[in-house]
Order: structure tokens, then C-alpha cells, then sequence
């Protein structure tokens, strides 16, 4: 089926045209979930609340951009969601489980496998990873971060920069990177 066709059948509730849709993103986006989730069961129920909403908004999609990069944006306003209606995400730093550590960017290692990184970013606290999953990997502003969370942009920066060193500790401490000698984009880094 086309992506038009998809789009198309789900507009009229047709059950198979739903199948596929879910079928071709759920993968994906239930790594999104898994990124912003506790565990897999709270990912997989950010999954199904996303992919109801996109059923429910479907009416909504004006075929302006990546239909892909919309259902992405409902799962992750759904995650957020998920986590401040079931009480898990924190406004507050947590600087009680940060030892401070000096923010440089640093080099990783282009062999790095993207599922080493999640795996470390899961281990950050719920806000710095919340934050740093929301700007790195996802793309927003530390104001639309900010906004969404309902924050202070400067404490998202804060959460964002302790995001770095906590994880740049751990990579290193896991020895998947040694200690760093060159300048590299976090941003870059979780994008391969």
C-alpha cells in the first residue's frame, strides 16, 4: 500500500489500511517510546496512546511534511504526557546522583551502535534523559522543551548539560569510549 492509500483507508476507518499503517511506524516509534519510557511495558502503553491518537487525529495531517515526522511528534507529546500524567517525570535537577564533571564535547567512536547509547542514556536520571532525548535526538528548542515540560528554559539547559557529562561518566566508566581527545556534536553522535 502507498502512503496516500494508507492515509486514505484510515480516513474511513478501514481496518486493514490501520493494520499497515501500525505495522510500518510502530517499530520506529516504539524505540522513540523506549527512549523517554522506565521500562518496556511503559513504552509499549506510550506506543498504543500514541497510535490511538494518531487513529483519532488522522483528520487533522494537511499533508504538510513528513507524515512519519507527524505520528513521530504525537508519540513524543504522548511519552511526555505518559510521564507527567503517571507522576514520572521531575521539574527538579537532580543533583544529588550527578557528580560534577567538566562539559566537554568529546569523540566517540563512529563504531558506536546507537543501541549502546540508548542503553546508557537510560541509565541518566528521568529529567536529564527527558531533556536530553527532547533536544538532541528530537530536535527541539530548549524553549519548546521548556514549554512542554513545563519549565524554565534555563533549567532545561541545565538538565541538558548535566545530561552530557552524566552520560559522557557512563560510556566511559562502561569503557565503550575511551577518555576523549577531540571535539565532537552530541547532536551528530546520536543521529548515526
Amino acid at each position: 500500500m502507498t502512503e496516500q492509500s494508507i492515509l486514505a483507508g484510515c480516513l474511513n476507518n478501514d481496518p486493514s489500511a490501520q493494520r499497515e499503517l501500525y505495522n510500518r511506524y510502530s517499530p520506529k516509534m516504539l524505540s522513540v517510546c523506549y527512549r523517554f519510557a522506565n521500562s518496556r511495558e511503559d513504552a509499549e502503553d506510550m506506543l498504543q496512546e500514541g497510535f490511538i491518537k494518531v487513529f483519532t487525529q488522522m483528520h487533522t495531517f494537511q499533508n504538510k511534511g513528513a507524515f512519519e515526522g507527524w505520528i513521530r511528534r504525537i508519540i513524543v507529546h504522548t511519552c511526555i504526557n505518559f510521564l507527567k500524567k503517571n507522576k514520572k517525570f521531575s521539574n527538579s535537577i537532580d543533583l544529588d546522583q550527578a557528580d560534577y564533571l567538566e562539559v566537554r564535547e568529546e569523540t566517540m567512536p563512529s563504531v558506536m551502535q546507537a543501541r549502546q547509547i540508548i542503553e546508557c542514556i537510560r541509565l541518566l536520571p528521568l529529567g536529564y534523559r527527558t531533556v536530553l532525548n527532547l533536544y538532541a535526538m528530537e530536535g527541539y528548542s530548549h524553549k519548546e522543551i521548556a514549554d512542554m515540560l513545563d519549565i524554565e528554559e534555563s533549567t532545561s539547559r541545565s538538565q541538558y548539560t548535566r545530561a552530557k557529562s552524566m552520560l559522557e561518566a557512563i560510556l566511559i566508566k562502561k569503557r565503550i569510549i575511551e577518555q576523549p581527545r577531540e571535539k565532537f556534536s552530541w547532536a551528530a553522535a546520536f543521529k548515526q
